[in-house]
């Protein structure tokens, strides 16, 4: 699925929200370092301090930022310094990668068809939190994560690719999300490199890879 850069091609500057350890940024960090992406980098923004994704940053020569959303008023106030702050960079893609907040639509509006997300889910099914306990309570044989465009309703948006695992009969809620998270490493730069290479688009609500209409997500 990569393609080489062409030499007329200009490096996308990507910012990665975070709010934990950043495994899922450490993927994109790798990608972008080995050409896969064709992009920088150009900030990581937690709204918790001293979380790991920030020291993985830190080590790669990213310039970081904190936004402590304790600290404001409200989710549009806190939004409005996000939306600041990202677009002080000049960012071509924003990342959500693990950012544990519920986003407003003045901000997925103000980022649409230029803001992604992952999902350990196969959406539509499972939006929300404890996926992996959710999908083995109700006995799903086939589990998995997505990448969609962002929009304002949660975990809502056009998806664009999926990986699928089977569910196995000893599975746990922390096996399943393991082997999940091996798959969202592969993915979500992948994505991310489709973007970059100007593939990958969408246009009121529809998605388009290679100028072509995507009807169902491509899976891996």
């Amino acid at each position: 699925m990569s393609i080489k850069h062409t030499e007329n091609s200009k490096p996308k500057n990507i910012a990665v929200l975070i709010s934990g350890s950043g495994s899922n940024l450490q993927a994109i960090i790798d990608a972008c370092e080995s050409g896969q992406i064709n992009g920088r980098i150009s900030v990581v923004i937690s709204n918790r301090p001293d979380v790991f994704g920030l020291e993985r940053a830190a080590n790669s020569g990213i310039n970081t930022h904190v936004i402590d959303h304790k600290q404001f008023d409200s989710r549009e106030a806190f939004d409005a310094e996000l939306i600041k702050h990202i677009d002080a960079t000049a960012a071509d893609l924003v990342v959500l990668a693990g950012f544990m907040r519920i986003l407003s639509g003045e901000f997925t509006q103000h980022y649409q068809g230029k803001l992604l997300n992952i999902h350990p889910s196969l959406l539509p099914a499972y939006k929300g939190t404890q996926t992996h306990q959710r999908a083995l309570d109700d006995g799903t044989t086939v589990h998995g994560v997505s990448v969609h465009f962002v929009s304002p309703e949660l975990d809502g948006g056009p998806v664009i690719m999926q990986a699928r695992i089977p569910v196995h009969d000893d599975d746990t809620a922390d096996s399943l999300a393991k082997r999940v998270l091996s798959r969202e490493h592969v993915i979500y730069p992948q994505v991310v490199e489709w973007f970059c290479a100007d593939r990958l688009s969408l246009d009121n609500n529809v998605i388009r890879l290679d100028q072509q209409v995507l009807h169902e997500p491509v899976i891996l």
